[in-house]
């Protein structure tokens, strides 16, 4: 025994005095050991990125310091194929050796590890030779319910294409996610979100608890009862809260594990589905009265029990019920409507930005409004506070407005009105009089469209428009691009390139007499991130007017030199997180100024509070993993 012990003790003495050998020897791996080093190497990237890879996703470099703290290892109570299974912790081929032999995972993934960019790279590549919008929708909702955070990287790096492709349709949101929606049915493959149907009532209470998440930030909710300029697509509208919350989380920063799409599914009146045999909602027709508000009422009794802080966005309802479901709720518990409320701060921002272009202010332009549903009184109701904020009272103000629905413009002697319409009815001008001879009397400045009626935009009524005013200000903003009321080209050649033009659909770029004009498109993606950031950061209670008005006007103000010479009245799409954490920021100001806020941050000595938001968007990285 003690001649073992003294043979050891001897070993152990001339490794110790070896020479060490040069590095490119001891990187030949089979010269010591068959062991691959990589092996027992972590992963470089232990949850936050580099400086460089956020310079290069994202313009918020001046931030990028307070990104750079430890992030501890995430607990995910998984462990082997489970982990794979995971897409909010799965990372494909992209687990370190040392998180393969601690979770399991050793021979159930392929043995190379390939970094996060190449990874993307690769991803990226098979996106572009996807032939078609929809195929393109279908693999990034494959990559999404594989890799959130691939999912999340492709989406942020590649915003300008996913999010308004400048050659296409955008892929995540409008006009793509339409045609995902009247699809869903042969889509499904693996369920997203929560859905609450008539069949569960009386069981909401206890259904939101089979959400795994105890802090879920933010929801959106439709009834699927006005899917974009679609109609009623009952449970197939689905594809709109998660087209939603994808944006909220890719270009408003927040985490896609505190986001929640729900469907409450109240029956359908299309009769396609009623009588489809792979419809997959309720086939029955929709609840009215009583029936509906109670189903409602129950849903938002749940939510606020299982998460009180959480943002309610609403979605899609009809325009029956859409400004009744905001007017009754709003003051309760933290919600807002985007189709009226984030519609209308968007294009209150496009409007204060064309209005400075032409050199009129708000409080000076005339209004037509062509489209009398929940999002066209919305905006009209928006533009209507920003006069206010100019100095008008509010008769002064509602004098500016003229509201069209598809019958003619709203005379108070019609008796069909719902309230907001009573509100901007006209007597000086007969009930029903058509487009064109509205434009006549009235000799618009600003021509909006919220109507889903393709073409009724016609030559004619552009034409007499630009007869008027120098500067026409045309905003078709129905979406997705079918029900346009115009095209860019339409309105560039109509009034010979003297319009300030922005859409709520894309369109390519236009050349007019030899002169290239970026068209820019009026998209809620710009507002509701930004709103949702906020809210998330200081645990608003509600959402103010004053909060919405503050985002307009933070929006109006992000646009570059460059981006206002080539015509452009609202800032490049690349930008959006920036200009989320500029909305985000005038909010969170706005808020604190009301006294709406649950939290008020602490800022540090030599920080700001646009500082303090940046540091608390989410970026996907892979984190460390433990079980």
């Amino acid at each position: 025994m003690l001649a073992r012990q003294l043979r050891v003790q001897r070993a152990f003495r001339a490794s110790a005095a070896a020479p060490t050998l040069p590095r490119a020897t001891q990187n030949v791996r089979f010269l010591f050991s068959p062991v691959n080093q990589d092996d027992h190497e972590e992963h470089t990237e232990h949850g936050e990125p580099t400086s460089e890879e956020l310079a290069e996703a994202e313009p918020l470099g001046k931030y990028i310091h307070l990104l750079k703290k430890y992030n501890p290892p995430i607990k995910t109570g998984l462990k082997g194929i489970n982990i794979v299974h995971d897409p909010l912790y799965n990372k494909g081929t992209g687990f370190p050796h040392v998180e393969r032999d601690r979770l399991a995972l050793r021979g159930l993934v392929p043995p190379r590890r390939l970094t996060v960019d190449t990874q993307l790279a690769k991803v990226y590549q098979v996106f572009s030779e996807e032939p078609d919008p929809l195929r393109k929708s279908r693999f990034l909702s494959d990559l999404h319910d594989r890799n959130e955070t691939l999912y999340f990287r492709l989406l942020i790096k590649h915003m300008a294409e996913m999010g308004a492709l400048p050659t296409g349709p955008p892929i995540v949101y409008t006009p793509t996610v339409g045609l995902v929606c009247q699809k869903f049915g042969n889509l499904f493959r693996r369920p997203r979100g929560m859905f609450f149907s008539t069949r569960d009532r009386s069981q909401f209470g206890a259904m939101v608890h089979n959400w795994p998440c105890d802090d879920v930030e933010v929801i959106v909710v439709t009834d699927g009862s006005r899917i974009l300029g679609l109609g009623d697509l009952g449970v197939n509208g689905m594809g709109i809260p998660i087209g939603k919350l994808a944006l909220y989380t890719a270009a408003g920063g927040i985490d896609p594990r505190k986001v929640l799409p729900v469907m409450l599914d109240t029956g359908t009146n299309n009769k396609k589905f009623l009588e489809d045999p792979y419809y997959l909602g309720v086939q029955q027709p929709r609840l009215t009265g009583e029936a509906f508000w109670s189903m409602v009422d129950e849903f938002m009794r749940a939510v606020r029990h299982r998460w009180p802080k959480v943002l309610v966005q609403f979605e899609d309802f009809s325009s029956e019920h859409a400004a009744d479901v905001l007017n009754a709720y709003r003051l309760k518990q933290l919600c807002f409507n985007d189709d009226i409320q984030g519609t209308g701060a968007t294009v209150l921002a496009g409007s204060l930005s064309a209005c400075e272009r032409v050199g009129i202010p708000l409080k000076d332009q005339r209004i037509i409004i062509l489209g009398a549903g929940s999002a066209g009184l919305g905006v009209a109701t928006t533009l209507l506070q920003g006069m206010l904020r100019e100095g008008m009272t509010a008769d002064e103000a509602r004098s500016r407005f003229y509201i069209l629905d598809q019958h003619g413009l709203l005379g108070e002697s019609r008796e069909s009105l719902n309230s907001g319409q009573q509100y901007f009815s006209r007597k000086d001008l007969a009930d029903q009089t058509s487009l064109v001879d509205v434009i006549k009397a009235v000799k618009p400045t600003m021509l909006m469209g919220l109507s889903a009626a393709r073409g009724a935009f016609t030559q004619e009524a552009v034409e007499e428009m630009a007869k008027h005013t120098e500067h026409p200000i045309v905003f078709p903003l129905s979406n997705p691009t079918s029900v346009a009321e115009c095209t860019a080209e339409e309105a560039y050649e109509w009034t010979k390139g003297k319009c300030v033009f922005a859409s709520g659909s894309p369109f390519d770029p236009v050349m007019y007499e030899g002169k290239q004009y970026a068209i820019s498109q009026c998209n809620n993606m710009f507002i509701f991130p930004g709103i949702g950031l906020a809210c998330s950061v200081i645990h608003a209670t509600r959402v103010t007017d004053r909060m919405l008005y503050s985002a307009a006007k933070a929006l109006s103000q992000c646009m570059s030199p460059e981006e206002i010479a080539s015509g452009q009245v609202f800032p490049s799409v690349k930008n959006i997180r920036e200009v989320s954490l500029k909305v985000a920021t005038a909010v969170c100001t706005t808020a604190l100024e009301d006294e709406v806020a649950g939290f008020v941050p602490k800022i540090r000595r030599g920080a700001s509070l646009e500082s303090y938001i940046a540091s608390k968007m989410y970026y996907p990285s892979y984190h460390a993993l433990v079980e």
